[in-house]
């Protein structure tokens, strides 16, 4: 059988490089690179951001590619690891995200979201997340089936429709494997925890007419707590409990039954100790126990070391691919995966937050500790009170439960099958094929450590001892014929451990949601020569057509759909789309083998895509190849772009918000309005004049958009790729680039929705909320077509294979990201500036040095990420100045000195190295360590969790061991 895929495919980085730097490569590997002189007689291949076969592989569009040889060498488990380290990727989820992360490893290129990314898995569309919301989790394609990773930098909706707008990831899978392989892995940080451990095996066989290979994989990684690190172990480094949650697990309290301002009761109310104020427990249990709030050693709660900072989970994987030649011209093959991810994130524990007080959700607001239960010590004060004329405050960390334990079982189902040949037309060979994707993404979650309000509501209720002494809840105070049956009474007010095993048995309850993402694509793709155009070679093309369905549902647990939960509450989310798309590609050449232009060629394609959902949209693209000399490639490309609105964003179902907002139609701002506007408050229902708006909260139901446009893009590259003669073994690529978004989709505020229809009218935000009789507001959140977005700037990467010396083989590859602007409404970074978990690194940069010789061979990988400023004044006015690296820094806004402290994060440098060699028995043992210097990452006071982003490198030196033995 021809193998379809060469060995210059097989290259490292840019393809460019990949032929000069090949042999430096060789060994261990399931065939030995051939030398970059031989490519022309190779098989035509298609390169990621081209349907057109071709023996160059060097097209228009930057392309950058890893092998499995460097893959390994990076010591690490996951494949979405490995594309992370890219100097291209931004910041996005990943195992390191404990609250907040759902065990997804993502890629954000060019930092512009990983739903702006496209992500391929042997050429073929990947199914999307659990999510719903767009993105790809990573962590679903089999670790140990891949072969290698290519990366196309620039847009290519022409070629592969919706979502490559910042690029293009394309993970491909072995195949055409004869013989059989196993690796083991195992690793842990240098203070005994993070231990990650990799198995896999693969066995194939091909004759003259067939192929077949089956593989199976399991990675366990096991977690690192953050209590663990000192960087971790506070809710803000080198602050101790300062910054700590005041839901503590002594629990902290108010009880008025006034106006609760500033944490206090008005005049001539007190607290059952007799004076004003919030009070919290001492050990005891009567009215003389209790103290003020904020004198104890306690009472702000230190919430850090019960979290993960890197969170565990376990993969198991089976994949397997087949082919079959029928004819001489026709072949039937396959391809199939089946990937398992159980992982897990733990944080502290539950905060019950009840009453009127700030914090409390819908559900709790109503909730309060009955005077009439038998733990409450006070008698006649109601803590809660009517929940309405009173305002009361209960909060407490119910420590009892052991943690909220978020969990995950994730599988996804992969099969590609289809049809490919070559079909002889008029003395011309063109090559074809006809399949079928269809991918399925499952996951049922398990949510631990979770309340149920509808419990607590009884629980805090009315209660007394039955005729046995046993504690029971009872609808009627002292009334024994009122029991509720199964209800055991709730002892929030006795500190910690006054929440028993059968009380938290009776009020928390397990949540269970389903996820699930369905995909299946019909296509079919004929391409080849059709004629040459003088001596500069043939009119290639390539024409597709495909029809795509798209559908999945999020069907939390029936007690976080109905919002009685201290939890986060949701409804149900269903829906889907279907797409028709067609492509046509053409590969022109102009000029060949003349003086200044040895070769002229042009690249053009569009694509017509037609959603069942908001209609059609066009995209197309054009890109050019000039090489006056045979050293030097001057390459261009411009490219439409555009990205279809997701599941999620489409049909999220509701959840309840109260954010402040002030209504432009209400009496006080509606004689500020132009006349315009005025007339848009009365058109919907409003009293000339205005309204009384009262509460200044408004409930909002944040869901999905169905009425949303696609985002539109358009991207620009503009580069050289340099390969001099009188230096062998020397490449470099430097390619400048540049994206315009627009119609961005964003999730806007209820004061921007209310400000867009009132004062600038428009439509799309009036049809985003109703008013009730009388004016006032309800208000639906969600997506809109909004914004907009510019970012460019440049990559380079520079390859140099010496000359082979006495002392072995070496060679560098040096890739870097390069950031020039990112502006704009829908930006989500400033460069050079940092905000929560959105990095804004103006250079990445990776160096990557490999020495050969014999069987014996080692690598040295240095990343490096630039530094960032971040603000830091919020720290200087709560008096912690000592975390800002300038926290006298004062900047002129409109003429007005103005405080703005800034602390500076430092740029970091981490040292990979590994070691290797080729055993005698056809094995190969490879020993590493990653963070050979120990760097820690830098401190951040911005950073959601653990004082640094999760794109850096959890503190420590991280050592591992492989063995590969082949049979």
């Amino acid at each position: 059988m021809t193998h379809r895929h060469t060995a210059v495919q097989q290259g490292l980085l840019p393809v460019s490089i990949a032929l000069a730097l090949a042999p430096a490569f060789a060994g261990a590997q399931e065939a030995t690179p051939a030398p970059a002189e031989s490519a022309t007689t190779l098989d035509r291949i298609e390169v990621t951001g081209s349907r057109i076969k071709r023996t160059d592989i060097e097209t228009s569009q930057p392309v950058f590619s890893l092998t499995r040889d460097e893959i390994a060498a990076q010591g690490l488990t996951s494949v979405g690891d490995v594309i992370q380290n890219i100097t291209s990727n931004g910041s996005t989820l990943n195992s390191t995200f404990n609250n907040g992360g759902n065990g997804e490893t993502r890629v954000s290129l060019r930092n512009l979201g990983s739903n702006r990314t496209l992500v391929l898995v042997n050429g073929r569309r990947w199914i999307g997340g659990t999510g719903l919301g767009g993105a790809v989790d990573l962590n679903t394609i089999p670790t140990a089936a891949v072969e290698r990773i290519e990366v196309l930098k620039d847009g290519a909706s022409s070629i592969y429709g919706s979502d490559a707008i910042a690029g293009v990831v394309n993970v491909i899978l072995r195949q055409n494997f004869d013989g059989a392989e196993a690796n083991a892995y195992l690793g842990q940080y240098d203070k005994g925890d993070g231990t990650r451990q990799s198995y896999d095996f693969t066995v194939g066989s091909a004759g003259d007419r067939w192929a077949a290979m089956l593989g199976v994989g399991y990675v366990k990684e096991e977690p690192v707590w953050a209590g663990d690190r000192e960087i971790s172990a506070e809710p803000v480094a080198g602050t101790g409990a300062a910054f700590g949650s005041t839901t503590s697990p002594d629990g902290r309290f108010a009880l008025c039954s006034g106006v609760f301002t500033a944490g206090a009761c008005s005049v001539g109310q007190t607290r059952p100790d007799g004076s004003a104020g919030q009070f919290s427990y001492n050990p005891g249990q009567t009215p003389d126990d209790w103290r003020a709030w904020g004198t104890g050693p306690n009472d702000l709660y230190n919430f850090a070391p019960d979290n993960y900072l890197l969170t565990p989970q376990e993969r198991r994987s089976l994949f397997a691919n087949g082919s079959i030649d029928i004819t001489d011209n026709v072949r039937f093959k396959v391809t199939t995966t089946y990937n398992e991810r159980v992982s897990e994130q733990l944080l502290a524990a539950m905060p019950i937050v009840l009453g009127t007080g700030p914090g409390a959700n819908t559900q709790s607001r109503q909730l309060s500790i009955s005077p009439f239960s038998i733990y409450n010590p006070f008698g006649n004060p109601t803590l809660g009170g009517d929940g309405v004329s009173s305002v009361s405050r209960i909060q407490r960390r119910a420590v009892e439960t052991g943690g909220r334990s978020f969990n995950q079982d994730v599988s996804t189902f992969a099969f590609d099958g289809g049809f490919e040949g070559t079909l002889d037309i008029a003395d011309k060979s063109f090559d074809w094929e006809a399949g079928m994707f269809w991918g399925r993404n499952q996951s049922n979650n398990v949510t631990n450590g979770l309340f149920n309000t509808l419990a607590l509501k009884d629980g805090l209720g009315a209660s007394m001892l039955d005729a046995s002494g046993n504690p029971v809840c009872v609808r009627t105070p002292g009334d024994l014929t009122t029991v509720i049956s199964g209800c055991v009474p709730i002892n929030l007010l006795g500190g910690v451990g006054s929440l028993t095993p059968e009380m938290l048995e009776y009020a928390t309850f397990v949540a269970h949601d389903q996820f699930e993402y369905t995909q299946k694509t019909y296509y079919a793709n004929i391409g080849g020569e059709l004629f040459d155009i003088g001596d500069a070679g043939a009119l290639a093309f390539s024409f597709g057509l495909e029809h795509r369905t798209e559908s999945g549902f999020d069907s939390p647990d029936a007690l976080i759909n109905s919002g009685n939960t201290t939890g986060n509450a949701r409804t149900a989310t269903n829906g889907g789309y279907s797409v028709d798309e067609a492509y046509l590609e053409l590969a022109i050449p102009v000029l060949k083998d003349l003086p200044g232009a040895r070769l002229l060629d042009f690249s053009v394609a569009t694509r017509y895509s037609d959603y069942s959902n908001f209609g059609d949209t066009l995209n197309s693209k054009f890109g050019f190849r000039w090489k006056p000399i045979d050293d030097l490639m001057v390459r261009g490309n411009w490219a439409e772009g555009f990205r279809a609105p997701s599941i999620s964003e489409l049909f999220a179902g509701l959840g309840d918000s109260f954010p402040t907002i002030t209504d432009p139609c209400n009496l006080a701002s509606f004689p500020n309005l132009d006349p315009a506007a005025q007339a848009r408050c009365v058109a919907q229902g409003v009293p000339a004049g205005g309204y009384d708006q009262g509460n200044p909260q408004i409930r909002i139901n944040v869901g999905g958009n169905p009425n949303l446009r696609p985002e539109t893009s358009e991207s620009t590259t503009l580069g050289f790729v340099y390969n001099p003669s009188f230096l062998e073994g020397f490449d470099i690529s430097l390619d400048w680039w540049r994206i315009k978004m627009e119609d961005t989709i964003t999730v806007t505020t209820g004061q921007t929705i209310v400000d867009g229809c009132v004062r600038e009218g428009r439509d799309d935000f009036c049809a985003l909320y109703t008013r009730n009789p009388g004016g006032s507001l309800n208000l639906t959140s969600g997506p809109v077509n909004f914004g907009d977005l510019t970012t460019e700037g440049y990559d380079m990467t520079v390859g140099y294979r010496l000359p082979e010396t006495a002392w072995g083989k070496f060679s560098f590859v040096w890739d870097t990201t390069y950031l020039t602007k990112s502006e704009g409404s829908a930006a989500t970074f400033t460069i050079g500036e940092y905000s929560e978990n959105n990095n804004g690194w103006r250079i990445r940069s990776n160096l990557a040095t490999r020495w050969q010789m014999g069987d014996w061979g080692a690598t040295w990988n240095v990343r490096y990420y630039d530094d960032q400023d971040e603000d830091c004044q919020a720290f200087v006015d709560y008096g912690y100045s000592f975390l800002c690296s300038d926290p006298d820094r004062v900047v002129d806004v409109d003429g007005v000195p103005t405080a703005a402290a800034q602390n500076h994060i430092g740029a970091t440098t981490y040292h990979d190295v590994s070691g290797y060699w080729n055993a005698p028995w056809n094995a190969k043992i490879t020993v590493g360590i990653n963070n050979l210097f120990d760097k820690d990452p830098p401190r951040s006071v911005q950073a959601f969790a653990n004082s640094f982003d999760p794109q850096y490198e959890v503190p420590g030196q991280f050592y591992y061991m492989r063995y590969t033995q082949k049979f």
